[in-house]
């Protein structure tokens, strides 16, 4: 059921946007892939939202296009993570999209927010750390920028408040649509919690199995889970790391008897193979973005299986 408050809150700024039609769907922007399948989601039947950020491109170092920027400058409703995870983004906003609703779904009501660790071979301070929980996202300006990890959708629950959160935000801006954004976040969210089930049966048998990954991206899926994950070749992508942290990196992999390290397609893979050289720790590959997959209301739900397949795969042999 979408929460009362988040509805009553979202729909003060209707409005705003008191010139949209009963005919015209509001023009959405989603950052990135798993944003926009989301958003693609609640919105099915009523109309399709762009898409920033494609491909194997990333986040953190992405140069908007001229297209980019004519969607920002017509669109309604602009949906990203939060300034601290879109850097790119944040002058565009203020410039571009300042006609557009800005909706910074990290400070979704229900999101269930892990602090970053500090370092790329993680101890026990670092993993109890991570497991600080803050129930509201509204932290940005308290905390900072980059207090937070902000791959906030790998963990359903967090999906599923999104959800709620992109459905009010429609229903606000486009009343006209509501109950066809309420029908479809209600599937949407029904859809993420069978994916929960069967991702959490899929996982089980590798829960134990020590991994390491490129950066930590995925901090919400390894601690929803339980899974095994022991360190990452550099804590952010804009951080290169220490040749000292790399040896410490590699004698942790051999004393742990890492079963597999993940590169991701976005960034160099090289790195992995001097980490795991001398080991006997596999190769694999994860995307926290799922930038091989076709936009749109299943990319998320395929992102999601392949990652985990691509865990159960590297970490079942032996």
């Amino acid at each position: 059921m979408i929460n009362r408050d988040l509805l009553t809150a979202a729909l003060g700024v209707s409005v705003l946007f008191a010139c949209t039609s009963a005919s015209a769907a509001p023009k959405v922007v989603a950052t990135i892939m798993p944003i926009h399948s989301l958003v693609a989601g609640v919105m099915q039947g009523v109309g399709e939202p762009g898409l920033l950020v494609r491909g194997v491109a990333s986040p953190h170092n992405y140069q908007l296009r001229p297209s980019d920027a004519a969607k920002l400058e017509t669109a309604n409703v602009v949906f990203w993570v939060g300034g601290w995870f879109e850097t790119f983004l944040e002058k565009p906003l203020a410039t571009l999209g300042r006609k557009a609703h800005i909706v910074t779904l990290i400070r979704a009501k229900g999101i269930r927010l892990l602090r970053n660790r500090k370092s790329g071979a993680w101890d026990d301070s670092d993993h109890n750390q991570g497991e600080q929980q803050q129930e509201h996202g509204e932290r940005e300006n308290e905390h900072g920028h980059g207090e937070f990890n902000a791959h906030v959708w790998l963990d359903p629950g967090n999906a599923r408040a999104i959800v709620d959160l992109i459905t009010a935000e429609l229903s606000a801006v486009d009343p006209t649509n509501t109950a066809t954004y309420l029908s479809n976040g209600r599937r949407l969210k029904r859809r993420i919690e069978t994916l929960d089930s069967e991702v959490a049966k899929r996982l089980r048998s590798v829960r134990d199995k020590p991994y390491a990954v490129f950066h930590d991206a995925y901090q919400y899926l390894e601690k929803y889970y339980g899974l095994n994950a022991v360190g990452s070749i550099t804590v952010s992508p804009e951080r290169k790391p220490s040749a000292r942290h790399l040896r410490e990196l590699r004698t942790k992999i051999k004393e742990l008897k890492v079963r597999c390290v993940f590169s991701e397609p976005q960034f160099q893979s090289a790195l992995v193979k001097t980490v795991i050289e001398g080991s006997d720790a596999r190769r694999g590959v994860l995307d926290p973005i799922g930038s091989v997959f076709k936009p749109g209301p299943d990319a998320y739900f395929d992102m999601m299986n392949a990652n985990v397949s691509a865990i159960t795969n590297c970490l079942s042999y032996g």
